[in-house]
């Protein structure tokens, strides 16, 4: 699963990006500085697996994660080859979901392409490229379904009509992903590989002087806008998440401290995207090590053993579950066993988040 950080140039996409990954993304303040796109690997904290380790007596311990990708900046006229826009929107296409950092802070030091700060047009401007570039991409596979369904293809009338009714909304100048299809519509929207189909994160990037303190005018813009979207919306600093992210363990929590906050911007912006995908983790534990497996959400259970191994799954006999905080509680596996918080599940049981597990297998 990735997920694309997309916005006009010098908005701090790549230096969120840095405090993302630590990868060291280029940052400079002149557009165009990120071309191909940088890739990071983030973990996703989650204080269950310390507690799990501290209880097992493990120092292995092995995060979900989730895959960033640092797109460029988009301009006006990418849809028609832009400021490289082809290549950029190429880009966009193979990620999952958006997260579409938002310049909300002043700052004549720092080059604005368009000038001034203006969050509602920044954002209509990258979802207009996404909107064009897809209207652009349906128009031929609109002509051939209605050819084909002239001709008593009824998949094909079918695929004509979720087509006919995109191209409506797009035409005024709404994302896909403000539109809402049955099961069945859905399989052909996803056939269709739409750029603004993707679920979004807007990232507002705030200054330093406006964290801890309510939000300014810009970012009850960039709020309203993903109220109207459905979409979700994350305020943060980039420039105090990219140190943060240089600082170590103990003095990260101390300059949090400081600043009033209780989560880096970063662990929200990592959680929402996680959830935004739909995922979520059961746990293994052992000596050997405490680890975090991602799966989709409503998952079964030999499809979450698959994760682990794929003999896992092929030979699935049946799974021992416990709840996280029933083991915490119960303080081992042995004890949880014996005061009956430990379940055997077969292949029709439906994963639950924060699931401890043992499967077992033959093959």
């Amino acid at each position: 699963m990735k997920i694309g950080v997309v916005g006009l140039p010098n908005v701090g996409k790549s230096t969120l990006f840095n405090a993302l990954s630590q990868a060291g993304a280029e940052s400079a303040n002149y557009p165009f500085c990120t071309i191909e796109p940088n890739i990071g690997i983030v973990d996703i904290k989650d204080e269950r697996l310390g507690n799990l380790a501290k209880l097992y007596n493990t120092k292995n311990i092995v995060p979900a994660c989730i895959e960033f990708v640092d797109i460029a900046g988009l301009v006006k006229g990418a849809s028609k080859g832009e400021g490289l826009g082809n290549k950029f929107l190429s880009h966009i296409r193979e990620v999952d979901a958006i997260v579409h950092v938002v310049r909300c802070f002043d700052n004549d030091k720092i080059i604005n392409v368009y000038g001034n700060t203006d969050p509602e047009r920044d954002i209509e401007i990258v979802n207009l490229e996404l909107i064009l570039a897809d209207l652009e991409s349906i128009e031929k596979r609109y002509d051939k379904a209605l050819k084909n369904a002239k001709q008593g293809d009824k998949l094909a009338q079918q695929e004509a009509e979720v087509i006919k009714k995109i191209k409506n909304v797009l035409e005024q100048y709404k994302p896909v992903r403000t539109m809402k299809f049955d099961k069945e519509e859905e399989k052909i929207v996803k056939s269709l590989f739409l750029l603004s189909s993707k679920p979004v994160i807007y990232a507002a990037n705030i200054s330093e002087l406006d964290l801890g303190k309510p939000d300014n005018s810009y970012v009850q813009i960039v709020k309203d806008i993903a109220k109207k979207e459905n979409a979700e919306i994350i305020v943060l600093c980039a420039k105090i998440e990219e140190e943060l992210a240089n600082l170590t363990e103990e003095d990260s929590e101390m300059f949090k401290k400081e600043l009033g906050i209780t989560e880096s911007g970063l662990d929200k912006l990592a959680k929402a995207s996680y959830s935004l995908l739909g995922l979520m983790s059961f746990l293994t534990a052992g000596e050997k090590e405490v680890r975090a497996w991602t799966i989709e959400k409503n998952s079964k259970a030999p499809q979450a053993a698959g994760k682990i191994h794929t003999d896992f799954e092929r030979g699935f006999i049946k799974a021992e579950i416990v709840n996280y905080s029933d083991l915490m509680q119960c303080g081992n596996w042995v004890l949880a066993k014996e005061k009956g918080k430990v379940r055997i599940e077969g292949k029709e049981y439906i994963m639950q988040d924060g699931d401890v597990v043992v499967f077992k297998f033959n093959v």
